[in-house]
């Protein structure tokens, strides 16, 4: 499996971006897919998750600005971002696993990883 992330770059605070994870080598629908973030000396963190049903799943700080969704016929998981403020600055990382569950944020439930993209809020 490969996941590899677009679309992030710099936004003016209340701005929006739509980042894009590409997959390849399997059907991401089968799996739980999510979106995680991450500054330098900080722990990566969860922001969505949405699992093969569709349910969906937000970390407290990012709901009502941030939705995830998927496109199964072109396998691409994309995570939607309004109202951005500064401290949504990180790089952001899509993540494949078998489940989420109700501990979807915890990182070892999930096998792959992409390599990031870059979002900056000023």
């Amino acid at each position: 499996v490969q996941l590899v992330e677009s679309g992030g770059g710099s936004v003016q605070v209340g701005g929006s971006l739509r980042l894009s994870c590409v997959a390849s080598g399997d059907t991401i629908s089968r799996y739980c897919m999510g979106w995680f973030r991450q500054i330098p000396d900080k722990e990566r963190e969860g922001v969505a998750g949405i699992e093969s049903d569709g349910s969906t799943s937000y970390a407290d700080s990012v709901k009502g600005r941030l939705t995830i969704s998927q496109d199964s016929a072109k396998n691409i998981l994309y995570l939607q971002l309004h109202s951005l403020k500064p401290e949504d600055t990180a790089v952001y990382y899509c993540a494949q696993g078998p489940a989420c569950g109700s501990r979807w944020y915890r990182l070892g439930n999930w096998d792959y990883w992409g390599q990031g993209t870059q979002v900056t809020v000023s």
